[in-house]
């Protein structure tokens, strides 16, 4: 290769003599075979937004942000999907307003955690799966997909058939349950080619269903008036009063259902959509501020909105009994009032039995209004899901398909399931489900967040982004926290089964899954400078000799090489 020769890295970025990459102060020559042979790896998106310069306000400039606005909002759709909407409406319901403390804290630590995913995605020029499919092994590669792509069903069951039971309600159940996934998977289809018309109009539209969102679900919060001073005490004092163990899985739930694994891969994709020079390192630090405040703005939004729902069921259901519902149902001549037992115990309910409570409380308005808010979240959250997998299974496969084919693929393993539930199960019994599913999610959450931490902690592809001490503690204390919870979460489920060979299976399956966590934290740890776990016949990571990553690590033959402690 001649000394003039531009180069390219693995998400096609051009680098010419003379510019010092981001990633890596000193790169060794590649060979002109290898250059040629390497296939740009190509992003979901056909355009990239371009940056304007604003050189009167250098520090910080609104055009600038408004220009790196779309991703974070895109992200924080998944901070609003159908299962994070029946977690609020239960945890008002069994806790009043006394968990908000847990939901603003999860939402906070989610912020963090996407901030490490976008700065993957900024500073390298790859997103999560890529990373992924280049760094691990291949047993452990295809072994990581395949639970990510588990979490991606799961939440796209809860995403579709939330939208589903919207459709419903709208109707006045005249469409079923399969009838409404149909339709979610047909106009699914329809939006998702419309960023052929400009990406920006398509983050509009995601704009558009935020706002829905906001409208519907604050119409119910002033329907309904909660008391201020409940809500403000329930959201910044962490206390319980008089909580047990129904309030203590629910504030478990929250967190499971706030921090969803398919978000991370999705995050750092979302960011490869920007035109940022990451051989400028002033432009890659630009980017990873920008869109920090992009992300803390987006998920505010998300947490007012997830706060109208937790207070909305807090104020108006908080302690009521299924006779007192059945009789007001009842005395308002809805044919929803069978729903509920005339007994005493405590009110139970899931998206579809919230909006019939609330109908019966507050008038047919309210019903309907909540059935428009959650179409709204599950058709943005669908729509956001389908992404992910297509990031995920084309990072981690490496794909070259047409779209068309891709979106085909990935539409039908995650619809499959979900057509079947759909078909076989009833509209008003689908709560056991929905807590199968966010088990099942909960179960996945390592195999997002410890990959993230572990590459955003390894200098050869962060070089000066890498996180500093400070952020890998926090970072492992957080991710050790949020699976340790869901892990508890799991294992409260899992008790309930009652059944010998339920425990048998489980039994197995979890020292299969611990095996692999083991591995994953192992490889953590060796990236966050615990040197002596590093031992045996393992590759440095981030060292490997991929020549994917040319652009990011040093190549010379030391580095590439097996070594033992």
């Amino acid at each position: 290769m001649s000394e003039n020769h531009p180069i390219k890295n693995a998400s096609g970025d051009r680098v010419r003599n003379g510019e010092v990459d981001v990633l890596t102060s000193t790169y060794s020559s590649i060979p002109a075979e290898l250059e040629s042979s390497e296939e740009p790896f190509a992003t979901y998106f056909d355009e990239k937004v371009p940056i304007p310069e604003d050189e009167k306000y250098p520090r910080f400039s609104f055009r600038k942000l408004w220009a790196f606005t779309g991703p974070g909002f895109l992200m924080s759709i998944a901070y609003l999907d159908p299962g994070n909407i029946e977690s609020d409406l239960q945890s008002g319901a069994v806790a009043g307003f006394k968990l908000l403390w847990v939901l603003l804290t999860a939402t906070v630590i989610g912020l963090l955690l996407q901030r490490l995913a976008a700065r993957l995605g900024v500073v390298t020029g790859l997103h999560l799966a890529e990373v992924c499919n280049r760094q691990y092994p291949k047993v452990p590669r295809i072994f990581l997909w395949l639970m990510v792509e588990l979490a991606i069903i799961g939440s796209d069951m809860q995403e579709v058939i939330g939208s589903a039971i919207a459709i419903n309600l709208l109707s006045v159940g005249v469409i079923p349950l399969w009838g409404g996934v149909l339709i979610t998977i047909i106009d699914t289809f329809v939006f998702l080619f419309l960023d052929k018309y400009g990406l920006r109009k398509l983050e509009a539209l995601f704009g558009f269903l935020i706002t829905i969102m906001a409208v519907t679900f604050g119409y119910e919060y002033v329907r309904v008036r909660p008391n201020q001073g409940e809500l403000l005490k329930g959201m910044f004092v962490p206390y319980c009063q008089g909580c047990g163990p129904p309030q203590l899985e629910q504030a478990v739930g929250i967190v499971g259902a706030v921090i969803m694994p398919h978000n991370m891969y999705l995050h750092s994709a979302l960011v490869k959509s920007r035109e940022v020079n990451r051989a400028n390192k002033k432009e890659v630090r630009e980017a990873n501020k920008y869109f920090f405040i992009e992300s803390s703005i987006a998920l505010f939004v998300s947490f007012i909105i997830n706060v109208f729902v937790v207070s909305v069921f807090a104020e108006a259901f908080f302690g009521r009994s299924n006779s007192q519902v059945y009789e007001v149902c009842k005395n308002n001549s809805s044919p929803h009032s069978k729903l509920f037992p005339n007994n005493n115990e405590t009110l139970e309910v899931d998206i579809y039995k919230g909006g019939v409570v609330l109908g019966c409380y507050f008038g047919p308005a309210a019903l309907y209004i909540w059935a428009v808010g959650i179409l709204a979240a599950g058709q943005s959250s669908t729509m956001t899901g389908t992404y992910s997998g297509q990031f995920v299974m084309e990072g981690f496969l490496n794909l070259k398909w047409s779209r068309f084919k891709r979106v085909i693929l990935t539409r039908s393993i995650a619809i499959t399931p979900t057509l079947l539930v759909a078909i076989f199960q009833d509209v008003e019994h689908l709560t056991g489900m929905n807590d199968f599913l966010n088990v099942l999610q909960s179960l996945q959450l390592p195999f997002a967040l410890i990959p993230i931490l572990t590459f955003t902690s390894l200098r050869p592809l962060m070089n000066d982004f890498v996180n500093g001490i400070g952020w890998k503690i926090a970072g492992g204390v957080l991710i050790l926290l949020i699976c340790s919870i869901n892990m508890y979460f799991v294992i409260v489920y899992v008790s309930a089964l009652g059944h010998v060979a339920l425990y048998v299976g489980a039994a197995i399956l979890s020292i299969v899954y611990l095996c692999f966590v083991a591995y994953l934290t192992w490889q953590c740890l060796v990236a966050l400078g615990v040197s002596f776990l590093e031992c045996g016949q393992t590759y440095h990571l981030g060292l490997n000799s991929h020549t994917d990553l040319f652009l990011l690590n040093n190549l010379d033959a030391d580095d590439s090489t097996m070594n033992t402690c």
